[in-house]
């Protein structure tokens, strides 16, 4: 175990992506249809997705 400190940069990156990939997508989600439902998809669908692979990798 490493007992090098972190940054602050590496320690809140991962969760301020997943908050602006949310807010856009929630933001796409009001603004209006297409495309923008499309991305609105995607961004919220990454959380999920992310929070997946983590749990999967932790049980592993």
């Amino acid at each position: 175990m490493s007992t090098a400190r972190k940054g602050l940069w590496h320690i809140f990156r991962a969760p301020l992506l997943l908050a602006v990939l949310s807010s856009v997508g929630l933001l796409a989600a009001l603004i209006g249809d297409g495309v923008y439902d499309l991305l609105s998809w995607l961004a919220l669908g990454c959380i999920p997705a992310v929070i997946a692979w983590y749990w999967t990798k932790a049980n592993v």
